[in-house]
């Protein structure tokens, strides 16, 4: 039997975490952009959710773009390293800026909110990306990416509960009564110590695996053609995009509403029919995106983990954008949302750390099943629980959180296996391209989940300036905790089921593929 020969240093593994313990400034400072934006800021719900929806989705589009960039991407640095090193500084220019609020008028202020959000999203995915795709490249060992992916979200929760459980402090301290200030000094401290460790996971990481062939054309071409054939993949999220917005309109007619239901499901069907068009061309008049793309669409157990995906996005992102509102309006204890942020976040962290010792020993597969069904039954027990019985919300919150935490380190996990999969099944490794493309789906769940909550809050006509609309929001906040994590929870366990990856079957495919690689080098 062949064995992997890359194997990783603790320094190496440890540097690559500090790259995703910065990225989480970014990122779990987002679950505080909701109530940034409708109790500081200054803008209804309604437009919150929709701007967030907007800009998430367009988001998804350059992660898929970055991912094709990145692949094409040739430097004595390597393919993914140096776009770590130039996004770095604008990734922390506009971390500073989204939670500067701004002395303009309304529609000033939205305009302002949306540039600024998209450059925000523009900056991380040209970092995320190429660091996401980086440890499909660190090694060849199935066994050795588990492990760096446990490192990867240590790093990610150790990063996050910096920001989460310190932000409420610090903005209070540092804006002295003001909360506008307070954000933004708080967040210029997080965008210095980004820089700081972003160069670090430059410093520290190296990419040794090569694809067995490079992509063909210049990008320009490319570029071309991978925006005639995206529809493919954006087609459907558009069409639940605008179910989405429709929804958060209070005032549209129910006619208007289901025909916005009416486009998502045409809007599936046509992407099937570009699917089915794109796979039954033959391969040697395809373009190197449509091959690429092709194997995206025949590879069936990622286009099982994009639905997982999705529901691991609003399962983990619901709960800690609406936990704000939550805590100073159901259980009118705002002072406990950094004890909250602490305690879930610290069991996060413990998944990481276990989910990497769990998956040598369980099917990862097994693992996202249990994490799906138990996170589900431990958050739906919060909607029994009196908003005076702090301890018992805690608890069942905290151990929630660790079947949660251990959702994106099996996810990822089981990306880098689809992404060895399709190497094996096309004798062709689009690293880039289905990393950026998991990225794209796993953002759109977060995006969908932010929107949801403000979708939520509106539909209960909440006004952060009107005391009688926050006490007919309460229903939805608590609903935000534990009833719609459940619905979403169930529907991530039937996705899982599906999926035909085992560790039996990856062993087969690891050695073929080592197999292979030893043959090409000789």
């Amino acid at each position: 039997m062949q064995q992997s020969t890359h194997k990783l240093s603790l320094r190496e593994k440890i540097g690559y975490s500090m790259g995703d313990a910065a990225a989480n400034f970014v990122w779990r400072s987002g679950f505080f952009i909701p109530v940034f934006y409708t109790d500081t800021f200054g803008i209804t719900a309604a437009h919150a959710a929709i701007l967030i929806l907007i800009v998430r989705l367009s988001d998804g589009l350059t992660d898929i773009i970055m991912g094709s960039i990145a692949d094409r991407t040739k430097t004595r640095h390597g393919k993914f390293r140096p776009w770590i090193l130039w996004s770095t500084p604008f990734l922390a220019l506009f971390l500073a800026l989204i939670f500067t609020t701004p002395d303009f008028s309304y529609t000033g202020k939205l305009i302002y909110a949306f540039v600024i959000y998209f450059c925000l999203t523009l900056a991380y995915t040209a970092n995320n990306v190429p660091y996401g795709a980086l440890m499909g490249v660190m090694t060849d060992s199935v066994k050795e990416r588990a492990s760096l992916s446990s490192f990867r979200f240590i790093g990610a929760f150790a990063g996050g509960m910096l920001v989460m459980t310190t932000m409420p402090a610090l903005v209070a301290m540092l804006g002295k009564g003001d909360q506008a200030a307070g954000y933004q000094y708080t967040m210029l401290i997080f965008a210095a110590l980004l820089v700081v460790f972003m160069l670090i996971t430059y410093k520290s990481t190296t990419e040794r695996i090569k694809p067995p062939t490079e992509p063909e054309g210049s990008l320009w071409t490319e570029m071309k053609d991978l925006f005639a054939n995206l529809p493919v993949i954006l087609i459907p999220v558009l069409g639940i995009s605008v179910m989405i917005i429709s929804l958060a309109q209070n005032d549209w007619s129910a006619t208007t509403k289901y025909t916005a239901l009416v486009f998502m499901l045409l809007c599936f069907l046509y992407s099937v029919y570009l699917r089915n068009k794109i796979i039954a061309k033959p391969r040697e008049h395809l373009s190197t995106t449509q091959k690429d793309l092709a194997d995206l669409l025949t590879n069936n157990p990622w286009l099982i983990l994009l639905c997982i995906g999705i529901m691991f996005g609003l399962f983990t992102v619901v709960r800690p954008s609406a936990a704000s509102y939550y805590f100073m309006y159901y259980l009118k204890r705002p002072d406990l949302i950094g004890v909250y942020f602490f305690l879930t976040l610290a069991a996060s962290l413990a998944a990481a750390i276990a989910t990497g010792w769990l998956s040598n020993r369980f099917n990862k597969r097994t693992l996202m099943i249990a994490a799906f069904s138990l996170g589900s039954v431990f958050n739906g027990a919060i909607y029994f629980v009196a908003p005076d019985n702090i301890y018992a919300m805690m608890t069942l919150a905290t151990i929630g959180e660790f079947f949660a935490g251990m959702m994106p380190v099996l996810f990822f996990s089981m990306l880098g296996d689809t992404v060895d999969y399709s190497e094996w099944k096309n004798n062709r490794r689009a690293t880039g391209l289905i990393y950026s493309a998991g990225t794209f789906i796993n953002k759109t769940g977060h995006g969908f989940a932010g929107a949801m909550v403000l979708i939520v809050l509106g539909m209960y006509g909440y006004d952060a300036k009107v005391e009688s609309t926050i006490i007919n929001s309460l229903p939805g906040m608590v609903l935000l905790m534990s009833g719609i994590p459940v619905v979403i929870g169930i529907t991530g366990t039937i996705f899982t089921l599906l999926y035909p990856l085992d560790d039996k079957k990856m062993k087969v495919i690891e050695n073929d593929l080592i197999v292979r690689r030893q043959q090409t080098s000789n």
